[in-house]
């Protein structure tokens, strides 16, 4: 199972930008899917993150800007970002945990598999 993360980029102070975190393997099922940054210096935090019902968990200093979605029939997680500021700049991971069934039908589990980062610079 792999996570590819999408959609980063430069962008000035006020501006938006979406990012996307496609899951992808057989017979898989997603169950908590999430965003967290890394900034210069900074140790790795959680943005934000969705049950697989849809219940979601925003972090404070980004409530009102930022917007975490999913699509379960794509396996994929958003991050709308919106008035985005300096202190947003970062290197962006999504996180996820599922259960898949292999070649011999026996179930995998993964908790908190972790994608490629991808980068937004938010210009001042």
């Amino acid at each position: 199972v792999q996570l590819q993360a999408s959609g980063g980029g430069l962008v000035q102070a006020g501006g938006s930008l979406r990012l996307s975190c496609a899951a992808s393997g057989s017979r898989l099922t997603v169950n908590e899917m999430g965003w967290y940054r890394q900034g210069p210096g900074n140790e790795r935090e959680a943005v934000a993150t969705v049950s697989r019902g849809g219940a979601t968990n925003v972090r404070d200093s980004v409530k009102g800007r930022f917007t975490i979605s999913r699509d379960n029939a794509k396996n994929t997680v958003y991050l709308q970002m919106s008035s985005l500021k300096p202190e947003d700049t970062a290197v962006y991971y999504c996180n996820a945990d599922y259960i898949h069934f292999n070649d011999r039908g026996e179930p995998v589990v993964g908790f908190g598999v972790w994608g490629k980062g991808t980068q937004v610079t938010v210009s001042s």
